[in-house]
């Protein structure tokens, strides 16, 4: 079960990382025998300088993509079922062009791109998966007619590049990357949306109450995490509070004021994740986007969390539709 939930974490996550840039498919059906991608990604055409924000991902992300993300390290079995599946999507394409009476470009098939925590020498040798001089370590490809990549997770280097990566991996190499993505700077829009979903994978398993003693510490890693999180928006709600108070002179404008700020640090909070989540969704916050920001604040919690869980599904149009729907 446990491992459902990683694998759920580790699609999700994708999915939310990528969809500002292009069209995000999760667990998309190929022809034949049933079969899911985890994640189907094809880059649209201004998504280029935005990406490169996601690094070593980023650069995967360029091109038409499918990501097949492991929990626990990939076999021989895995790899070849996701052989299977990126054959598969290259027959549709192949089917598609017979009947347009046109020819498949290279450039419009996808790569498949396999990340596994780790992975044998044999494993790697097995599928003839070599690291080619102008990629990093911990990326081996097959040959080029097969388009596919096995992304060892655990052997990348340590470098901000490979950060959004490596927060997939298990163990040291998770809670590392964690504590750098702790440290990135408050307003990085990926950071939020990272730890959106860390925070959502962390009461997953809360509620499986698991018993690997991995997951235990994942589970504690990430509580205080979010609790700093908290404490910092009351806390800053709580100074602007005090100030109001004395500037307006009010006696008791200290206790009000931390009153005041409690909430307002709350909604300052709600309001930066929104703006984030609006910003990594859609690229930028023009003022059409700024004008949701109020109206998204005054639903209700469990509007507004299903709402930020479609939001990865719902196109602008469709966004800004809903709005002045209600208008």
């Amino acid at each position: 079960m446990t491992r459902f939930i990683h694998d759920q974490f580790a699609k999700d996550y994708l999915e939310e990382l990528l969809s500002p840039y292009g069209e995000v498919k999760p667990s998309r059906r190929v022809a034949g025998e049933v079969r899911e991608i985890d994640v189907w990604f094809a880059p649209s055409p201004e998504s280029d300088a935005n990406l490169a924000g996601l690094g070593l991902l980023g650069r995967f992300a360029g091109t038409p993509a499918i990501f097949e993300p492991f929990r626990n390290p990939a076999n021989t079995d895995d790899i070849c079922n996701c052989l299977l599946k990126l054959l598969e999507v290259r027959g549709d394409y192949q089917r598609e062009a017979n009947r347009n009476n046109t020819r498949i470009q290279e450039s419009d098939l996808p790569k498949l791109w396999i990340l596994t925590p780790t992975a044998s020498a044999n494993l790697l040798n097995g599928f003839r998966a070599i690291i080619e001089p102008n990629w990093l370590p911990g990326v081996y490809l097959m040959g080029d007619s097969l388009r596919t990549a096995i992304v060892v997770i655990h052997q990348l280097p340590r470098t901000s590049e490979t950060l959004w990566l490596r927060l997939l991996g298990r163990g040291s190499v998770q809670k590392r990357a964690i504590d750098e993505l702790e440290a990135l700077p408050q307003d990085n829009p990926f950071r939020a949306v990272a730890l959106e979903m860390l925070y959502n994978l962390r009461q997953n398993l809360q509620v499986n109450q698991s018993n690997d003693a991995e997951e235990r510490e994942l589970i504690m890693r990430l509580a205080p995490l979010y609790q700093q999180d908290r404490e910092q928006a009351i806390r800053e709600g709580e100074q602007r509070g005090i100030q109001l108070g004395e500037q307006r002179g009010i006696q008791i404008g200290e206790q009000r004021g931390i009153q005041l700020g409690e909430q307002r640090g709350i909604q300052q909070g709600q309001r930066q994740l929104i703006e984030n989540f609006l910003r990594v969704r859609f690229g930028e916050l023009d003022e059409e986007l700024s004008a949701l920001i109020d109206p998204l604040l005054a639903l209700s919690q469990e509007e507004l969390s299903a709402l930020m869980l479609q939001l990865a599904t719902l196109s602008r149009e469709e966004l800004l539709g809903r709005f002045s729907e209600n208008d």
